[in-house]
């Protein structure tokens, strides 16, 4: 049985690891992670109009 795909691509990487956008494979959509001491933060990041940002290069057409 062949492994199954990560659904979550690390896209981005900046500030040794603190700062990380992730992409949702299932959707397209990116993530923002920020680790802060023992605090993690995640939110999905957001165009001018207030819609996801979406990378389609990504996405799974499934």
């Amino acid at each position: 049985m062949p492994k199954k795909e990560q659904r979550f691509v690390k896209a981005h990487t900046q500030d040794l690891n603190t700062v990380v956008v992730y992409v949702d494979r299932a959707t397209g959509v990116n993530y923002l992670v920020v680790n802060s001491g023992y605090g993690v933060a995640v939110t999905p990041l957001i165009d001018r109009d207030g819609r996801p940002l979406v990378t389609e290069a990504l996405r799974d057409e499934s």
